[in-house]
């Protein structure tokens, strides 16, 4: 029998954002909830988001308003009846976050709340906490779980692969095996729902806004296991980070566009008013684009974000984070324009699910960025991530409520743990990052073939080169590996080249432009239906 510790809880919980938090406090009241996150609890995108979460709580908006945008940036993708469920679900959300004591900023109008306007939005609908909205709900979140007796919040364990066991001949997720990063040993976590909710893997290209932790760690787990995964080739870039985004990112919110701020070449000339009657709020795949062509054309690093237009009062008032970071930084707006870059930013793809995060999978919900509902289409609309995280965890809460009471807890609490270690655990375990070490220029390689190759504009020469290098970097990790006990820099590793795979093989699969895929050599959208990219491996 297996000689690792075995872990039982009634839910399983990877990943500690606003997904994974909002779920576990909905999940709480229906039995023991075990949340494990490979960092410190506080890192995750959610806490580096600057923007807001979108949702009709203007007395002059509408949910049709709100649908219609969301449906327009994302280019004849997305699933209606999906976007208008959330949509009519985002103001309950909020009043939700609200008694859970996410502080945002009030105002006098507007249902008293500050509302800020994105790329893409026609009304202003972006319920915010200051600049920081993303570290705000956050700490109200981890606050709230600590105080749940039925959340168990573990730092420093890492999901590793998926558990399947046989129910009737089909594979049904039993938990994980996870590796806790302090004591440097594996375990069995067994669950009757499992979870995950572990961001997205913006790490896979050299210039991202993402968080280091962002390696695609869900998706490629799924994945490995047999869950179905939809439109990887959607990668939204950020169109306005703070140049040069190097290892030390920092985003340029799109609120700051939304008061009135202005892309400029470095000459000077405004250009966005050539590719989109909205000009600088224009969606971001269409800002993206045009930044590309700019700096490609002119010979040029960056353009420029000019924030003079906007009244001091109002960037002190509403952007405070952003100007004491850009200090810190060496530069003075409005006094001087901002260069700014695209870089990697959200991934509109994931594994596969339904509205309350039901994966392919029996037994395993996907949640937030790991996960595609089918929302955000081939273009996220600004602020609608953290609106689809709420929605899709509060409706998975109740999924696991039902799960339970169905049988899932029992047959969770009989399951016996694999009988065999997994074979990574012969070899013993080393405290080694995908940063340094054996694993630090195999994983710059990796960032470096998907910035080049599959970028803002993409030809299939070079995404037919992408596969070629990818595999190779492949077959150098398989040696490398082979020498050296198991570590979390060898799985990080492992998951940003299985990531990076399906966004080339997805982006390959479709002989069309639409959103953020834009592909030289088919400029225009394919003929019938629009169709998403699914991709599967076969179960264990």
């Amino acid at each position: 029998m297996s000689t690792l510790e075995t872990l039982r809880t009634d839910v399983l919980v990877v990943g500690s954002g606003i997904a994974g938090l909002f779920f576990a406090l909905r999940a709480a009241p229906h039995g023991r909830v075990l949340v494990l996150t490979k960092k410190d609890r506080a890192d995750s995108s959610t806490n580096w988001a600057q923007g807001g979460l979108a949702a009709v709580m203007d007395p002059e908006d509408s949910v049709e308003d709100h649908v219609r945008d969301t449906l327009e940036a994302g280019d004849g993708l997305c699933d209606p009846q999906v976007v208008r469920a959330v949509a009519e679900a985002g103001p309950a959300r909020v009043r939700e976050l609200m008694e859970l004591g996410v502080r945002f900023s009030a105002a006098p109008d507007r249902a008293g709340l500050s509302l800020g306007r994105e790329g893409g939005h026609s009304r202003r609908r972006v319920v915010r906490a200051g600049d920081l909205t993303g570290r705000e709900i956050e700490r109200a979140l981890l606050q709230a779980a600590a105080a749940q007796p039925a959340i168990d919040l573990r730092e420093h364990w890492l999901g590793v692969d998926l558990l399947l066991r046989l129910e009737g001949g089909v594979p049904v997720c039993a938990g994980v095996l996870a590796l806790d990063l302090r004591e440097l040993r594996f375990a069995h976590v067994l669950a009757g729902v499992t979870v995950l909710a572990t961001g997205g893997c913006g790490q896979v290209y050299r210039y991202t806004t993402n968080p280091p932790i962002a390696t695609g760690d869900g998706i490629a787990m799924a994945y490995r296991a047999g869950a179905v995964v939809a439109n990887m080739e959607f990668m939204q870039f950020h169109p306005t980070a703070l140049y040069p985004a190097d290892e030390e990112p920092f985003l340029i919110s799109e609120a700051v566009r939304g008061e009135g701020a202005v892309l400029r070449r470095r000459d000077g000339e405004p250009f966005m008013g050539r590719y989109h009657p909205l000009r600088s709020l224009a969606p971001r795949d269409v800002v993206a684009r045009a930044i590309d062509r700019e700096m490609k054309d002119h010979g040029d690093d960056f353009v420029l974000l000019d924030l003079s237009p906007v009244p001091r009062d109002t960037l002190l008032e509403r952007f405070p984070n952003i100007l004491a970071e850009c200090a810190r930084r060496g530069y003075d707006p409005p006094a001087e324009p901002l260069p700014v870059v695209p870089a990697a930013h959200y991934i509109c793809g994931g594994v596969r699910t339904d509205l309350s995060g039901q994966s392919s999978i029996p037994g395993l919900l996907v949640l937030g960025e790991a996960g595609c509902t089918g929302l955000h289409g081939a273009n996220r609309l600004a602020s609608n991530s953290l609106l689809e995280a709420v929605v899709v965890a509060g409706n998975a809460g109740r999924r696991a409520g039902d799960l339970l009471a169905g049988g899932a807890r029992e047959r969770a609490e009989r399951a016996a743990p694999p009988a065999e270690p997994p074979p990574a655990a012969a070899a013993g375990v080393e405290a080694v990052t995908a940063r340094e070490g054996p694993y630090r220029r195999l994983r710059e390689a990796i960032r470096r073939i998907l910035w080049d190759e599959v970028g803002i504009v993409r030809r299939e020469a070079r995404l037919r080169r992408a596969v070629s290098r990818l595999a190779a970097i492949g077959r150098e990790l398989e040696e490398a590996a082979a020498s050296r006990p198991f570590s979390e820099g060898r799985l990080e590793l492992e998951n940003l080249l299985g990531a990076g795979a399906l966004i080339v093989e997805s982006a390959i699969a479709r002989r069309e432009s639409r959103g953020l895929h834009h592909v030289v050599e088919y400029p225009d959208k394919a003929p019938g239906p629009p169709r998403e990219t699914l991709l599967a491996l076969r179960a264990r």
